[in-house]
């Protein structure tokens, strides 16, 4: 498993079949917006935290699948592992990539996916009085806590007036069970058990999908 900075950008580079020669199939279960707005959100979070290094907008599990696997159809192949995963986890939005190298070794999966979910409505606050940030965006309590000597407003300070949006949100939290140890022992354990009814039945393979 490995944490993704940059999700925009990791997905747009491993779902291109002009960057990825060797690019099977794609299977997502959300628009591409989702991801954008999920950025958006993390990104907000993480500035408000006030925490050092780089944000991590999501996560990505990478799947070895035994070479036989190529033989099924990657489309249906990507709809089991994806149904499998959000069976076990809810509604997690996911995004799968399923490709192998020159050779036709290696055959993998690449599984994007939220730590966060989409809340059914956003949240929207409205300021019940003039709020005041600083240039860290900051909420302060008073006016004078963003003015400079000569009592102007800072430059990079903003005051949001009494009855405006000051904040809105279109996601939870982040799962924090997803950074765990028993999170990824689980899914490794959930994958194996997976891969081997399929190995161990393959004329049966994704039927009832």
């Amino acid at each position: 498993m490995t944490k993704l900075s940059n999700v925009k950008g990791r997905i747009t580079y491993i779902s291109s079949h002009a960057k990825q020669e060797n690019l099977y199939a794609v299977y997502e279960t959300t628009e591409r917006k989702f991801w954008q707005e999920l950025a958006k959100c993390s990104q907000e979070e993480f500035a408000k935290s006030g925490t050092e290094g780089k944000c991590i907008e999501a996560r990505e599990l990478i799947i070895a699948l035994p070479e036989s696997f190529t033989e099924y159809q990657p489309d249906r192949l990507l709809q089991l592992f994806t149904n499998h995963f959000k069976q076990n986890l809810l509604e997690q939005s996911v995004l799968l990539l399923c490709t192998y190298n020159k050779r036709k070794t290696n055959y993998h999966i690449h599984l994007i996916f939220s730590e966060r979910q989409l809340l059914p409505e956003p949240e929207i606050k409205i300021a019940s009085r003039n709020m005041f940030y600083d240039e860290q965006g900051k909420h302060v309590r008073t006016k004078k806590e963003i003015l400079d000597t000569e009592g102007k407003e800072r430059e990079g300070c903003k005051i949001i007036p009494k009855g405006s949006v000051y904040d809105s949100r279109m996601f939870t939290n982040k799962n924090q069970y997803f950074k765990s140890d028993e999170f990824l022992a689980e899914e490794k354990k959930n994958f194996t058990e997976l891969i081997n009814q399929y190995i161990d039945n393959p004329k049966g393979a994704f039927t009832g999908i």
